[in-house]
């Protein structure tokens, strides 16, 4: 089997990284670059940061920050509208997971026109738009190396999944320097995030050799140090494991594709307004649970990879101790339940096979280990409850 690996032309990683933005754009030819971020970024003051770095080697950069968290149609037009109608030959994308997709639709969107549907799954978005430098500012998303963006339409509260080259940042500085002011509730959901990508990308039917080594390593530096950077987090140890953790389980699922967790995901965060990496927290326990029998060496390794059973441990022993993990890592980084989060429990299950039926049209659940029917995705909704 050949397997295609497609990453950013150029990765910095470590403390620093993002103070190296000059160079990086002088050696993609560009000088004149739009920064795509949100309000946080600006009120943290991470974008001053970034200007500051670029007026020290005579360079500037207009500032798009009404980026929003889980980015929809609407939200991203005013960004295309300012590419159209700037002289912009880069774009910037400081941020988390949204800001970094939101800024991978608008240089498709600024460069070649059109509607965001019109670059949802299953078609293959080979085109480049403008080239993207990702300055991530979570660890979790791994957004900054993967050819994926979902952008939610709001009209039917469907979360488009868009793959292809096309959305491959060209360039990403990952600076762990800039997750020390992350708050616990969002290091716990983009991490776990992290943790589910290199789990799904371990297990996924796509899977090959080369993103089982990356999603090993990415559980191996996840799986001790989360709890760390959860309870504090100015442990740069910690911190900057888990950032690279984050990056490398980006390049596992970019390559091996995710699975169930992650099909089930998306349609809670559409209608219930779910933070992505919060939704995936929710799931994994379940599915892992549901998918174990079809792939329980495969379970087993990841349960050894983080460090929760020893290579003496049988399979079975192995992943016990994966599931007792997984509810323990939930319970301790203070996970809520769809119920406790506040959403509506009539709603809730009255939009379930709606949802399953979202599911399994993103094609996720297809790449599982074990492939889930509508009914046992409804069936898996409801024990999440």
């Amino acid at each position: 089997m050949v397997t295609q690996v497609i990453l950013p032309r150029i990765l910095q990683i470590g403390e620093g990284a993002s103070q190296q933005l000059p160079q990086v754009l002088a050696s993609l030819g560009c000088n004149r670059p739009l920064i795509i971020t949100d309000k946080m970024m600006v009120k943290l003051g991470y974008t001053q940061t970034i200007q500051d770095c670029l007026a020290a080697s005579g360079l500037s950069a207009d500032v798009f920050d009404d980026t929003v968290p889980e980015p929809t149609i609407s939200s991203i037009q005013a960004g295309v509208a300012k590419v159209r109608d700037g002289d912009y030959d880069s774009i910037i994308a400081l941020g988390g997971g949204s800001p970094i997709d939101s800024a991978k639709a608008i240089s498709i969107l600024g460069k070649f026109g059109g509607v965001m549907r019109d670059y949802k799954f299953p078609r293959i978005v080979n085109e480049l738009g403008l080239p993207i430098i990702a300055i991530p500012t979570t660890a979790g998303t791994g957004s900054e190396v993967t050819k994926v963006t979902i952008i939610t339409d709001e009209s039917n509260d469907e979360k488009m999944l868009c793959v292809g080259v096309g959305f491959m940042p060209l360039a990403a500085l990952v600076d762990f320097n800039l997750t020390l002011s992350l708050p616990k509730r969002t290091t716990a959901d983009t991490g776990i995030d992290a943790l589910t990508h290199a789990m799904e990308a371990y297990v996924s039917q796509k899977a090959s050799l080369y993103t089982d080594a990356q999603a090993i390593a990415a559980m191996r530096l996840i799986g001790p140090n989360l709890r760390r950077a959860f309870h504090d987090g100015t442990d740069k140890q910690a911190r900057e494991r888990v950032m690279l953790g984050s990056t490398l389980a980006g390049i596992a699922f970019s390559n091996a594709s995710v699975a169930l967790v992650h099909g089930m995901s998306r349609p809670i965060g559409a209608a219930f307004h779910v933070p992505h990496g919060l939704s995936n927290a929710m799931l994994l326990p379940a599915v892992t649970e549901f998918s174990i029998p079809a792939a329980a060496e495969r379970y087993a390794d990841c349960a050894r990879a983080m460090g929760v059973a020893s290579e003496q441990d049988s399979t079975d022993v192995a992943n016990s101790k994966l599931m007792a993990e997984l509810y323990a890592l939930n319970d301790e980084l203070e996970v809520p339940t769809p119920e406790l989060f506040g959403i509506d429990r009539d709603e809730f299950f009255r939009l379930l096979p709606t949802m399953a039926e979202q599911a399994l049209q993103s094609g996720s659940p297809g790449n599982n280990p074990r492939i889930p029917s509508a009914d046992e995705i409804i069936e898996l909704y409801k024990k999440l409850w």
